[in-house]
């Protein structure tokens, strides 16, 4: 396991075996995206709960380039209530169905993390894609005071763009020469750029002289 991960108990004493079984769940997680950066557990039995042993809440977070997945997981009420009543044979069976427990949450908790991380996977591939296609631009002309600027295109035209076009708050970044990725659009005062989003440094387009 390459992420850094965070585990942490909360009410609770720390499990040898509960975070062995987190750490597995986690190294599934690798395997569905490499995108994950950081990864926080979070097991927890709340106070009024402690004597029952079996509401017991995990939380993950996990941190993607733009996006934090959070994931709070705990037992229905109903059902806990319920093995409580089949559960009071023994302190034995008690601490067996606790243990048992924590084990469902992790389950759950994971199975609703894997799901939201490939909505993830999915959303990230479409924006890739859509960057992709979108035609490439150079700035030509900056207007910081007024917010404003041109973009000259692959086919010789200037296409005035707005600060707030701007992705990723990045018009102060802006230089001519810039290198962009853009969506136009026709508005009032004729063709510009509705979206703006800065490409890495890299070898410029072949634009027209």
């Amino acid at each position: 396991m390459v992420l850094p991960l965070q585990i942490s108990f909360r009410n609770m004493k720390p499990s040898e075996a509960v975070e062995a079984r987190v750490r597995e769940e986690v190294a599934k997680l690798e395997t569905f995206s490499r995108e994950i950066v950081r990864c926080r557990i979070v097991v927890e039995l709340p106070h009024k709960h402690r004597r029952k042993g079996d509401l017991y809440h995990l939380r993950i977070d996990l941190a993607v380039p733009g996006e934090e997945i959070v994931v709070k997981h705990e037992p229905s009420p109903a059902a806990s209530l319920r093995r409580v009543h089949i559960e009071k044979r023994s302190k034995s069976a008690e601490a067996h169905s606790a243990h048992k427990d924590i084990y469902v949450v992790i389950r759950d908790a994971f199975k609703e993390a894997r799901r939201q991380l490939q909505d993830y996977t999915r959303r990230a591939r479409r924006q890739t894609k859509l960057h992709e296609s979108m035609p490439a631009g150079r700035v030509s002309k900056l207007f910081r005071d007024e917010d404003y600027g041109f973009l000259e295109t692959a086919d010789g035209r200037e296409i005035y763009f707005h600060r707030n076009s701007v992705l990723n708050r990045a018009f102060g970044r802006l230089k001519i020469g810039s290198t962009v990725s853009f969506t136009e659009e026709i508005g009032e005062k004729g063709a510009q750029a509705s979206t703006v989003r800065p490409r890495r440094a890299s070898r410029a387009p072949a634009l027209h002289a």
